[in-house]
């Protein structure tokens, strides 16, 4: 590698080579503070700087293990760009204003444009996990009752331990569409896909299209984002070739934290107090005043802005104009 190479910055596919190792080992050493990058101006590509790889590769693999709360854990499904993650280098955004959550799915699990299969629950998981929760309170919260309802359906299906990737796939689309189904309904029940059919069982109001997409977008948007506490949860139960409903179940636990999924409620109350825009500013002001964080403001990733967040706020104002 010659002086004017190593002046310059890279990418991922020169970088690995010199080193000797896979893209996503790169992303590992970034995490650990051992290579920087950058982003390329179209803000999909990492760089990294030329003159650090060549002093990494002539200095051998760092040996310096992960610190307090670092993982270096290899993936090739997402990896996070300046303002968005990427979905097996798909822009997230260009998928979520679009797509569907199934076909979202079928990529983030396969690699694969095609989405021709069926998702259909199972008649009888649906009978059981409707059934395990009679006894539960009727206000009790849905990320609560997903607990329990993948349990019931794990113990109707006598094919969860078909553990080839066909197998598993075709358990993950039955598995989605039972925890949809078996929640209780809000609204008269709901054809059509995925976004549909949940929209139903947390929303007594038809869905409008703008208002659904928006809808299905936060949930391809949300589908993953590289390591969260919840994927590695369910990383440690795959790895041991738990059951795809074992798998599940681990990440529901973990997603279930204040720091974590269960975040959202925290800003859910704060909608909730905000009646009108006039009191946000009381609202707001009373929060801190107590020494309490504002939900839903700040991202650990991205610093400068979430791409995410941007999209969903222009799908939003479209379906429903005049109410910023």
């Amino acid at each position: 590698m010659d002086n004017d190479q190593v002046s310059e910055w890279i990418d991922a596919k020169a970088a690995a080579e010199r080193l000797g190792v896979k893209p996503a080992t790169l992303y590992a050493y970034v995490s650990r503070g051992v290579l920087r990058r950058r982003h390329a101006a179209d803000g999909r590509r990492s760089l990294f700087d030329a003159a650090q790889v060549e002093e990494l590769a002539r200095r051998g693999k760092p040996r310096r293990p992960p610190g307090p709360g670092e993982l270096a854990i290899e993936s090739a499904i997402t990896a996070l760009g300046a303002d968005r993650p990427y979905y097996r280098g798909r822009d997230v955004l260009a998928m979520a204003e679009s797509g569907t959550f199934e076909d979202a799915a079928a990529w983030l699990w396969t690699a694969d444009d095609a989405n021709t299969e069926p998702w259909q629950a199972r008649e009888d998981g649906v009978a059981a996990a409707v059934a395990a929760q009679s006894g539960l309170p009727a206000g009790l919260l849905p990320l609560d009752r997903l607990q329990l309802i993948v349990t019931a359906l794990a113990a109707t299906d006598p094919l969860r331990h078909h553990l080839d990737p066909e197998g598993v796939t075709a358990t993950g689309r039955t598995l989605i569409s039972g925890l949809v189904e078996a929640l209780p309904p809000a609204a008269d029940h709901t054809e059509g896909g995925i976004a549909e059919r949940l929209w139903s069982r947390l929303c007594a109001q038809p869905p409008e299209p703008g208002l659904l997409r928006s809808f299905e977008a936060a949930m391809i948007l949300l589908a993953d984002h590289e390591l969260a506490a919840s994927t590695v949860a369910a990383r440690v139960a795959a790895s041991v070739r738990a059951d795809p409903y074992a798998v599940v179940s681990s990440g529901l636990g973990v997603l279930s934290g204040p720091l974590h999924g269960g975040a959202s409620y925290g800003a859910e109350r704060l909608i909730a107090e905000v009646a009108d825009p006039a009191s946000a500013s009381r609202v707001l002001g009373e929060r801190l005043r107590g020494g309490e964080r504002i939900p839903g403001f700040g991202h650990g990733v991205y610093k400068s802005g979430d791409g995410r967040f941007a999209l969903l706020m222009d799908l939003v104002r479209a379906a429903a104009p005049g109410h910023e």
